[in-house]
């Protein structure tokens, strides 16, 4: 293998950026000083860290115009759109940074006389952090700050499409203060990435990427009692009850469905409409859905850039063509989007009907601009189709009634249920998948208790 990571833009495929993976040496070192810094680090008070993190979200937020466009460069997000991205990064971080105090105080129990008892939040050391493209600040962000805020030390590794994001954060950490060692970032292999999970001084991986790429880690972990947080794929459903509000679910889900080329974790990847408003849904959608302009993302015009990689937007070329193949209706002729070809990464999004559950576009992860819509009769059927994935990671009604929508969202297997909007994280709720959309939480006081152990003080005053 090459000494050396190299990043492809998709904007034309050429390298944009080219860094040296770490050295066995230069891996060993980086986890020795995060284990010796986070000695310190823990003693230092809640409000203290709050301070340091703040004052480096603020030089953060100063680049924040350069980011966006280093966004659009390494993974083809139209730039129109990345700054939107800086937004999100400063909600979650500003969020988790002013919950901190409260999330992590200590827990007293009830009085009880002769004795004090309390439970403490004890961080859990080197929080080995393994970041993916798609978002690559948003995503990052969910365990950077809250593991730092919690008084662990951070290791980042980031996707090899976007690693000027690990930099950006290790400038704005450094030139904040942040002790030395508390933050650092690698450019790591595969086999050193497993490597580094398997290490004594890791404590906790937190992980967003793959299905696949989950079962690695859980398989480098073996062998190791290490919690760890996995937010993996998904094949999110939305459904559109009768008593929906048309135009705004079919504005909202074409967004939901679109935006990123598709290239959200919770993206919207199928939808079921009430029989009664399926002619309308379908005809608005795949009328707004043709509207879009697909182009070079550095256009101020375009608002559907190039998807990751050519092997993505082929992947899902090869999902339409399957589904056609077996009976599915196209909705958009790719004609009218002159810069979707083969062999680029350049896809025009399509509107499948006519599809059913036998369809991989039904079924397996898209992570690309393709929609399938299928009609439904009741809240039942609907329920039933949503459900019958081995993915749960959110799920969105479109309707008036939110009795309704508590009524079927506690019959989904799902981590988020959504009532009249999608494709968006609160850093209030736990961002939590459940079946093959991984394991554990992150955002809001939850995220803070997978960061850190429980430790309990049980002292006996009297005697």
């Amino acid at each position: 293998m090459s000494a050396t990571q190299k990043t492809i833009t998709p904007v034309d495929n050429s390298v944009y950026v080219e860094r040296p993976y770490a050295t066995p040496q230069e891996i060993a070192a980086t986890l020795k000083a995060a284990v010796e810094a986070q000695r310190a680090w823990k003693q230092v008070p809640v409000a203290e860290r709050g301070k340091l993190i703040s004052k480096a979200v603020d030089i953060f937020l100063t680049h924040k115009d350069a980011m966006a466009e280093e966004i659009t460069r390494q993974m083809g997000r139209p730039i129109s759109q990345s700054p939107g991205e800086m937004r999100g990064f400063e909600e979650r971080a500003r969020y988790m940074i002013q919950i901190a105090p409260e999330a992590l105080a200590d827990i007293e129990a009830k009085d009880k006389a002769g004795f004090t008892r309390f439970i403490h939040r004890e961080p859990l050391g080197v929080v080995f952090i393994v970041a993916p493209w798609n978002y690559p600040y948003l995503t990052s962000v969910n365990g950077v700050v809250p593991a730092l805020m919690a008084g662990n030390a951070v290791v980042l590794k980031h996707s090899a499409q976007t690693p000027l994001c690990a930099e950006r954060f290790q400038q704005a950490f450094d030139a904040a203060g942040l002790p030395k060692g508390i933050f650092q970032h690698l450019v790591l292999t595969h086999d050193d990435t497993a490597k580094v999970i398997a290490a004594p001084e890791t404590a906790y991986v937190n992980f967003t990427g793959s299905v696949a790429g989950g079962h690695a880690v859980q398989q480098a972990a073996l062998g190791k009692f290490m919690g760890m947080g996995l937010e993996l794929g998904g094949k999110d459903p939305a459904y559109v009850r009768a008593d929906a509000m048309l135009d705004h679910a079919i504005e909202n889900l074409v967004d939901g469905a679109m935006f990123n080329s598709g290239q959200c974790c919770c993206a919207i990847e199928r939808i079921y409409v009430h029989e009664s408003l399926y002619d309308k849904f379908v005809e608005g959608f795949a009328g707004l859905t043709r509207m879009y302009k697909l182009g070079n993302p550095l256009d101020k015009n375009t608002n559907l850039g190039p998807m990751v990689r050519t092997s993505a937007a082929e992947f899902v070329r090869g999902q339409i063509a399957d589904a056609v193949r077996a009976g599915a209706k196209p909705l958009i002729d790719e004609k009218d989007f002159a810069a979707s070809k083969p062999g680029t990464p350049y896809l025009a999004p399509q509107v499948l009907v006519n599809v059913d559950h036998k369809m991989s576009v039904m079924s397996e992860e898209s992570f690309g601009p393709v929609i399938g819509i299928m009609k439904v009769k009741s809240d039942d059927e609907a329920i039933a189709l949503m459900n019958d994935s081995k993915f749960g990671l959110t799920a969105a009604l479109w309707t008036m009634d939110e009795a309704a929508a508590k009524k079927i969202g506690h019959q989904l297997d799902t981590g988020t249920v959504y009532m009249n909007r999608c494709d968006y994280l609160d850093p209030a709720l736990a961002w939590v998948g459940v079946k093959d959309s991984g394991r554990g939480a992150t955002l809001s006081r939850v995220g803070y208790e997978m960061l850190t152990r429980p430790k309990s003080f049980h002292l006996r005053t009297q005697i």
